[in-house]
């Protein structure tokens, strides 16, 4: 089948199994409407068409395929909807969402190839997957409280999921990690050479493709104890677990500006950098969604994400702070507010967890729903 190219996305047919390429090099393929759409409906039509058995995504660097996965969603985008009053951002996330729930639950096999960046909404459109294989060029994080927002997507579903508490240690700190630290969360399954990845994109049109799928589920189970055991997390495992599981954000800040140890005092300083608001917002995300399924997961951040953008709307907002000192004005200085971790009150936090919508009319009232 001839590929297909619309809005920076190209998918094709061989074999049986459908190739998806996210190509927008430049932004490091950041998604936008239009290629979050393109997706869901291939990705629907493939469900349906019995001639495929698997999908694979990859993403492309500025010098070819794999190099860079995806960087997330597009900020600017975000920016200029919020002072234009453009209603596509509410579609955005509204139909994001819906992609990740999608992906979480495909009928076939998802093979996501994670080489270079993959960061927020690209973990979005991967965490589902049945195999997720990194790199050693592998740059992965949940970097949202950089910017003021948190980690959507799913991510207070898959991040709290993962062992002990590294999913806050992750989400709080937006923290960069690779591939044997991926594997080591739970957020990869397999690492292999980068310049493997393009003899086995091709082995997937094969007529052995069902069998290739099968030794690399085969070879991430017998790895996954080695790789994760390398990692770097593994030797900082208890005192995340320790510092990370404590009941507030003012507690954890606490705990690692008391702490000797070199990583305590540099992890203090990341968490002084970020939003207060939104530090103490996504501890509260995540440990409610420890036991959410995803759908009332993405429920809740679907909430969550309306607040930031409109319950303090335009420059007045964190999200809207953050990602002006980030990629607008670029002076990566964002005036905060409140200032510091010791000054949010519950007060500035509850309002996040109160959805706009009542159930019936929520946007993604459907998710998780049996049709009838």
């Amino acid at each position: 089948m001839a590929a297909a190219r619309v809005n920076d996305l190209i998918s094709e047919v061989r074999g049986a199994t459908g190739f998806i390429t996210l190509n927008r090099p430049k932004a490091l393929n950041a998604l936008s409407l239009p290629m979050i759409r393109e997706l869901t409906r291939v990705l629907l039509a493939w469900q349906e068409d019995r001639g495929v058995a698997a999908v694979a995504i990859r993403g492309t660097g500025r010098e070819g395929p794999f190099g860079a996965f995806c960087a997330g969603g597009d900020i600017r985008f975000f920016h200029e909807a919020v002072l234009s009053g453009d209603p596509a951002l509410e579609d955005f996330f509204t139909e994001e969402y819906r992609l990740n729930h999608l992906i979480h639950s495909y009928t076939k096999p998802y093979v996501a190839f994670l080489d270079g960046v993959v960061m927020g909404g690209g973990m979005g459109i991967t965490q589902g997957a049945s195999l997720r294989i990194v790199t050693e060029r592998t740059k992965m994080a949940m970097p949202e409280t950089a910017i003021g927002l948190f980690p959507d997507v799913g991510g207070g579903y898959f991040l709290a999921r993962s062992p002990g508490r590294v999913g806050e240690y992750l989400a709080l700190t937006g923290q960069v990690i690779g591939g044997e630290d991926a594997v080591a969360a739970g957020l990869a399954d397999l690492l292999m050479p980068s310049q493997q990845l393009p003899a086995l994109w091709e082995a997937l049109a094969g007529a052995d493709a069902a069998c290739v799928l099968a030794r690399l589920h085969d070879e991430a189970a017998s790895a996954k104890g080695t790789t994760a055991a390398r990692a770097a997390l593994a030797g900082k495992r208890q005192d995340i677990d320790i510092i990370f599981g404590l009941g507030s954000v003012p507690a954890i800040i606490t705990a690692l500006e008391a702490d000797p140890n070199p990583w305590a005092a540099d992890t203090a300083a990341v968490l002084r950098k970020r939003s207060p608001l939104m530090l103490h917002v996504v501890l509260e995300q995540l440990r409610r969604g420890r036991s959410m399924t995803l759908a009332d997961d993405l429920r809740m951040e679907r909430d969550m994400v309306h607040k930031c953008f409109y319950l303090r709307p335009g420059r007045a907002g964190e999200t809207m702070e953050g990602i002006r000192a980030a990629v607008i004005d670029k002076d990566h200085t964002p005036v905060w507010n409140p200032r510091r971790i010791e000054e949010v009150n519950p007060a500035l936090v509850a309002p996040f967890f109160q959805s706009p919508w009542a159930p019936e009319d929520h946007p993604l009232r459907s998710l998780g729903v049996p049709a009838p």
